[in-house]
């Protein structure tokens, strides 16, 4: 039992701020910023001269409004996730599979909206501003199932407001720049071992760790356009540093995690979301048939573990600093798609797309049980009229079966036991935009 005074630091509840809720991209990034994009699975995206929502990824693109332009998106995620548990043990080496409860419906549906405003002050300048959700999920698992020391509900939400522009220098090159205001949010829930897999009198206890901070970013971009049919375009955001100040709350704590220190306090955590580096094409083939294709490099890598630093309690005892080991690795999302003008008032999108996770097998969680995606990707632009457009997409990602397996051999498991468990996932993502000008 002594060999759990490694225990505060690795908390049940300090885990992370990811996981596997959102199925909609690799990690934990937001994919479904346009409409326009996500009907060819983002092929182009950093090069594309159909509308101002491609500045997400290339703020040089606010130069594909030559009027005031607004662009209203709404992505509509259904994710499905079955988890199948192996086995399951707490750290007394008890099992959990016995009398644990199903896992629920762990993944829920969610609404991704996003908003651009481009307003041209010249013939070659344009001003924006844009919202949007760059990261984000939320899921939780049923009380009492059997990786519930692990993880049981967890949610993040970074909302970004960016004000841009761009500059169109000649009629083959444009650069762009954005300055963005971050705030973020994240709820990280557990229930707390009683040693006795919930078999004790008093049963496990619950822990919940909420944390928010303000944080600033930005991105900047160009586009070349070498001939009349090609577009070529390069995009990058940057790293977003946070720095969450909270609180962690426990009920029902039992004897031997008070006399650890375990008790309500103050937190504070330092972690870096990854940077997206962006490169598009766009190639028309024909009067009305374009290809696009797109390369993008997510810095994964800057998240290498979580790091969670407490206050002292009501009992005067700090906590030891709780970590959680990510090793995420930089990953790719490579995609192409094709555009076809079918008539005046209609366009047709097709596209397809691998995304790579950048969750190692060492490191794979119950918040982090990650796959690689593929993407199928399909929609159109109709003019409803000279200044209107209605855009819609649909795609499915398929996600790759993955297996947790944490054996209980890493020292930030020690109060979590081990646990493993088969994951099957895949999600249905439709969008529709307004797209206006005045």
């Amino acid at each position: 039992m002594f060999k759990y005074t490694k225990l505060v630091a690795s908390m049940t509840i300090a885990s992370a701020t990811i996981l596997a809720q959102n199925l909609q991209a690799a990690g934990f990034s937001l994919n479904d910023q346009s409409a326009t994009a996500s009907g060819n699975a983002l092929a182009g995206a950093a090069a594309s001269n159909a509308d101002i929502s491609y500045s997400y990824w290339n703020p040089a693109l606010l130069t594909n409004a030559t009027e005031t332009s607004l662009y209203i998106s709404g992505a509509l995620i259904v994710p499905t996730m079955d988890v199948t548990v192996n086995s399951a043990q707490d750290p007394n080496n008890n099992d959990m599979t016995a009398t644990a409860t199903d896992t629920g419906d762990v993944v829920d549906t969610t609404l991704v909206p996003s908003i651009y405003l481009a307003v041209p002050v010249s013939d070659k300048t344009v001003l924006g501003v844009s919202l949007n959700v760059p990261f984000g999920l939320s899921g939780d698992y049923d009380d009492g199932w059997a990786g519930r020391y692990h993880s049981a509900e967890s949610s993040i939400q970074d909302i970004s407001l960016a004000f841009s522009a761009a500059h169109k220098f000649s009629d083959w090159f444009s650069l762009g720049a954005s300055f963005q205001v971050h705030s973020a949010e994240v709820q990280l829930d557990a229930e707390t071992t009683d040693f006795a897999a919930g078999g004790s009198v008093n049963g496990d206890g619950y822990g919940s760790l909420k944390g928010d901070d303000i944080a600033y970013a930005y991105s900047v971009g160009f586009t070349l356009n070498p001939t009349d049919s090609t577009r070529i375009g390069v995009g990058y955001r940057s790293e977003v540093e946070l720095v969450a100040d909270g609180e962690a709350k426990y009920t029902n704590i039992g004897n031997t995690l008070k006399a650890l220190g375990v008790d309500n306090a103050g937190l504070q955590s330092e972690n870096t979301l990854p940077s997206v580096l962006s490169f598009g094409l766009e190639q028309d083939l024909t009067d009305k048939l374009t290809f696009g294709a797109s390369a993008i490099l997510t810095g994964w890598s800057s998240m290498q573990e979580l790091r969670i630093e407490f206050e002292p309690g009501a009992d005067n005892n700090t906590q030891p600093d709780s970590v959680l080991t990510f090793g995420f690795e930089d990953q790719w999302f490579y995609s192409v798609g094709l555009t076809y003008d079918y008539s005046d008032n209609l366009v047709l999108r097709t596209g397809y797309a691998i995304d790579y996770s950048p969750v190692t097998d060492q490191y794979r969680s119950a918040r982090t049980p990650d796959g690689d995606r593929q993407w199928l990707a399909f929609g159109g632009t109709y003019q409803y009229s000279d200044t209107t457009q209605i855009i819609a997409s649909y795609s499915y990602i398929l996600i790759d079966d993955v297996t947790v397996n944490r054996d209980g051999n890493l020292a930030e498991d020690a109060s979590r036991g081990s646990f493993n468990a088969d994951y099957e996932s895949n999600a249905h993502v439709v969008s529709i935009a307004l797209n206006t000008s005045f």
